[in-house]
């Protein structure tokens, strides 16, 4: 597995500091972050995963507890849109240039705007997807949020 990508590229260029865990990655898994905690032996809460949505059609990233689920009603409120949706699975594909499965918020083709749930903040370090199936990168909130650019927000629904 390498263990360079763009995601881990564009950490580095931030300067921040992270780890690496890989992990056996299970194609036939429908829960992607909640297969990669069990398989990394971490609690869900601190493994987040990435959703590509859009808000009022216009796209967005929204970093979550791979345990939970987002509310579309406060996504839109915080990017100042009407409505949010998920996006398709081909064209968040297009837009990041990574596999779903693999989609990182770090390093994507093209930037957009970004929201970390709050949550995050309860833990020293918070795991995200390093760029690729089966690959996490482990780092603290602040500089993920930093190295995003991103807003941190309570982003879950009930």
């Amino acid at each position: 597995m390498a263990k360079t990508t763009p995601a881990t590229l564009a950490l580095t260029k931030a300067g921040v500091a992270f780890d690496l865990v890989s992990y056996d990655y299970d194609p036939g898994d429908e829960r992607v972050g909640l297969q990669a905690a069990s398989a990394i032996g971490e609690s869900p809460a601190r493994v987040f995963k990435t959703l590509m949505m859009e808000a009022d059609g216009k796209p967005v990233c929204v970093l979550l507890p791979s345990d939970r689920e987002a509310s579309l009603k406060k996504v839109a409120a915080l990017f100042g849109a009407k409505h949010a949706a998920m996006m398709t699975p081909p064209a968040a594909e297009r837009l990041t240039g990574y596999h779903v499965g693999g989609i990182s918020p770090l390093g994507q083709k093209r930037k957009v705007p970004t929201a970390v749930d709050a949550t995050a903040q309860d833990f020293d370090a918070v795991f995200v997807n390093g760029g690729q199936r089966g690959l996490q990168a482990k780092l603290a909130p602040a500089d993920l949020i930093r190295a995003l650019d991103a807003k941190c927000a309570d982003l879950l629904g009930k």
